[in-house]
């Protein structure tokens, strides 16, 4: 199904998608490298997480990862949301 054109049911608007790509960039940057090749938290690259489930990977960001430095972000993003942030670190 699709909704304005060429954005899809699950897909967040445009202006969303900007401030995911931020949140993205800057917060979870902050303690995976602002190239998210790995700091405080391990690296987000495709090729990192090749080999990790998305249903892995969501769990990990709505709920976090307790005994480590990971905070769920359930409070502040959707699982659609989530999702499309899985979907875009995939991406080469």
């Amino acid at each position: 199904m699709l909704l304005c054109g060429s954005v899809s049911a699950d897909e967040p608007a445009p202006a969303k998608q900007q401030e995911l790509r931020n949140l993205l960039k800057h917060d979870c940057g902050a303690c995976h490298g602002l190239q998210l090749k790995g700091g405080l938290g391990p690296p987000l690259l495709p090729e990192a997480l090749a080999d990790k489930s998305d249903v892995l990977l969501l769990d990990t960001i709505q709920n976090g990862r307790p005994g480590t430095a990971m905070p769920p972000w359930k409070s502040f993003l959707t699982v659609d949301e989530t999702n499309w942030l899985i979907r875009l670190l995939r991406q080469p």
